[in-house]
């Protein structure tokens, strides 16, 4: 889809220091690890620039752990993305993802992970990752962090619900491929609904730049602190501190 060179390409032309990356959520696990060897090698040739993630399947069973530590082994923060519509699975299969999340949280990884809005246009890669699944997941995981892609398919509108809201304690939203599913308003509405400190900028690059959901992003409203921090400060809490989203909000 694009290669190391150029994405910090597009990093320097967007003005943008550190990005991170991951493999497609490939349903083949020997694809996986090999691209996973690839995102490693960009670390290493781009340190302190690319942060890569690493692509898991978790229908792999033992193999996904060992592959999963060896990652961590090299410096992945986290397992991303995973795309349970591309790889065989619901995110509430959680006889199958049990053993994987609990290797994570030894770790002391995070998961980003695909979510879908349930309404709106049909495109190629939008997929059934449902809000239900994303509540059956996290709650069954309360100390996992989580990232959920895409706004969380619309999640942090059911945050105004107390229960909803104390469960999604350790859950991140990112704006990736927002201009395509969202008008701007979306941003300050997300800020209204869970707090600036719970967004984190994602572009869907190669789909999307860096520098053109930028744009997006700085025409919305938001006040010059909340675009601090969903622009880097909140990403370098959940990579730094381990810390869940409310914390790091108030650190």
């Amino acid at each position: 889809m694009a290669t190391a060179d150029e994405l910090v390409a597009s990093m320097d032309a967007a003005g943008v220091d550190i990005s991170v990356t991951f493999p497609f959520g490939w349903s083949d696990p020997g694809l996986a690890e090999e691209c996973n060897s690839y995102t490693i090698q960009a670390m290493q040739d781009y340190p302190g620039r690319i942060i890569g993630l690493a692509s898991i399947q978790p229908r792999a069973g033992p193999r996904a752990i060992a592959e999963l530590e060896r990652c961590a082994r090299a410096g992945m923060p986290g397992i991303g993305e995973l795309m349970p519509h591309g790889q065989g699975y619901r995110l509430s299969d959680l006889a199958l993802l049990a053993p994987l999340m609990e290797a994570a949280l030894a770790l002391h990884l995070f998961v980003l992970t695909h979510v879908s809005e349930p309404v709106g246009h049909i495109y190629p890669g939008k997929g059934n990752v449902s809000v239900a699944d994303l509540a059956t997941f996290i709650l069954a995981f309360p100390q996992l962090r989580v990232v959920a892609a895409h706004w969380g398919g619309g999640f942090p509108f059911y945050e105004l619900m107390p229960e909803v809201h104390e469960a999604a304690q350790h859950v991140w939203y990112d704006t990736a491929a927002s201009l395509f599913l969202y008008r701007p308003a979306i941003l300050p509405i997300g800020v209204q609904l869970v707090g600036a400190e719970k967004i984190l900028f994602g572009s869907d690059y190669p789909l999307i730049t860096q520098e053109r959901m930028l744009q997006y992003i700085r025409q919305s409203g938001l006040q010059e602190d909340a675009l601090k921090a969903i622009l880097g400060r909140n990403a370098q809490r959940l990579l730094q501190t381990g810390g869940s989203a409310t914390e790091g909000g108030k650190a």
